[in-house]
């Protein structure tokens, strides 16, 4: 079948990852709540890390989302994955909403917390490279980079609203109130929006025949494995960038360079906001010049830019940070754009969800859902606020010489 392409079909694609990432960034938002709330410690920074461990538990899972949905979308069609990562959104969040903390059942707290996390990265797993996929394939020829990268539009406007509604219930509540149930309220709200996303997605055109598989999965997968590794250099940079400067960030704004909880959500929803702005012109850029080009340059300014962007926000100065947070969030966003058509194009149709979704998954479930608790373990060890920067341009320079050794037409 030869998918039509039409707005609804790209507006289905975008608000599915638009509800996905808006559960799954809450939790990052309230990391220090959840500190306090499922893992006290006499150690503050013990219990953070141990909160953002928890983070990073949906990451793990992220992997095992790319075969599961992944195998669905290569073996019944792209449509049924793509219901299927909505649904399995829909409960682990809701019970994030109702779940006791510590003071009420102990140990169970944490664990089942834990729990609905990992089952909330395998969703996640399988719901962004499916949208990726789904949406490169329904595209023109000449217009492919510009329509996939409304799945990162998606998944950062999830974010962006995730960071926005956070930011709102800390402002309209107390202190006491927001620790005792306020943060339980973007959770709640998140399990009306996934169900939403289901009966969005109903009547969505096909774009695959599984009748064109011609071997198992799991030998074809073998055959590529290189091309799968080359997705992980590609993603490095990415991996470890976007979840240190829009995650991490609004924690450490608040705990090392001493600014409101309220001031680090307001900036980082501005940073997210200029970064969905500039991923479509990415990917227009990409259609027309190239994105192997669009994506070099992007690395490029990360490892120039990173410690004199990290440097400028640590001051107690509320346009220096807003500033650098723009900056972070222009490089970031310039180098989302192309990236969608870049790994599609790497694997042949009948296995391209599966690979794409290993590869990619991945250096998140290893690298992004760890930056946080590598980032605090690099301060704490060094005593340096800014030492983290090393490790983004660490990553950066792997993804620039994958992305050099790129040889697949984008």
């Amino acid at each position: 079948m030869k998918p039509t392409v039409n707005l609804k079909v790209i507006l289905v694609g975008l608000i599915g990852n638009l509800l996905e990432w808006y559960d799954f960034a809450v939790y990052g938002y309230f990391a220090s709540i959840f500190a306090k709330q499922f893992f006290p410690s006499n150690n503050h920074t013990l219990s953070l890390v141990s909160s953002f461990g928890a983070f990073a538990a949906g990451f793990l899972m992220r992997p095992v989302g790319a075969v599961l949905v992944g195998s669905i979308a290569d073996k019944k069609g792209r449509k049924k994955a793509l219901n299927t990562s909505v649904l399995l959104m829909a409960i682990p969040t809701f019970i994030i909403g109702i779940l006791p903390g510590y003071a009420s059942i102990g140990v169970l707290a944490p664990i089942l917390l834990v729990l609905m996390r990992m089952l909330q990265g395998i969703s996640v797993g399988g719901e962004y490279t499916s949208s990726l996929v789904y949406l490169s394939e329904c595209a023109p020829p000449k217009r492919k980079a510009l329509f996939s990268s409304m799945t990162l539009v998606g998944s950062s406007s999830g974010i962006l609203l995730g960071s926005y509604v956070s930011g709102v219930i800390s402002q309209s509540m107390s202190e006491s109130n927001l620790m005792e149930w306020g943060w339980r309220i973007p959770f709640i709200i998140g399990i009306g929006l996934a169900f939403f996303g289901f009966i969005l997605r109903k009547d969505i055109p096909e774009t695959y025949d599984a009748h064109q598989q011609t071997e198992p999965i799991f030998i074809s997968l073998r055959k590529h494995i290189k091309s799968i590794l080359h997705v992980c250099g590609i993603m490095l940079a990415m991996g470890i960038s976007f979840y240190t400067v829009f995650v991490f960030l609004a924690t450490w704004l608040e705990e090392f360079v001493q600014e409101p909880r309220t001031l680090a959500l307001q900036v980082n929803t501005i940073g997210i906001l200029v970064m969905i702005l500039c991923i479509p012109l990415s990917g227009w850029a990409s259609d027309k010049w190239g994105g192997k080009k669009i994506l070099m340059i992007s690395t490029i300014a990360l490892i120039i830019c990173t410690y004199p962007i990290l440097w400028l926000m640590h001051h107690h100065n509320e346009t220096y940070i807003e500033v650098g947070q723009i900056l972070f969030a222009i490089i970031i966003g310039t180098g989302a754009g192309p990236i969608p058509i870049i790994l599609s194009n790497m694997f042949p149709k009948h296995i391209r969800v599966t690979s794409v979704g290993l590869g990619y998954n991945s250096v998140y479930a290893l690298f992004g859902g760890t930056s946080p608790i590598i980032a605090l373990w690099m301060i704490n060890k060094t005593h340096d606020d800014l030492s983290f920067a090393w490790y983004i341009i660490g990553a950066g320079a792997i993804t620039l010489f994958s992305v050099i050794r790129l040889k697949v037409s984008d």
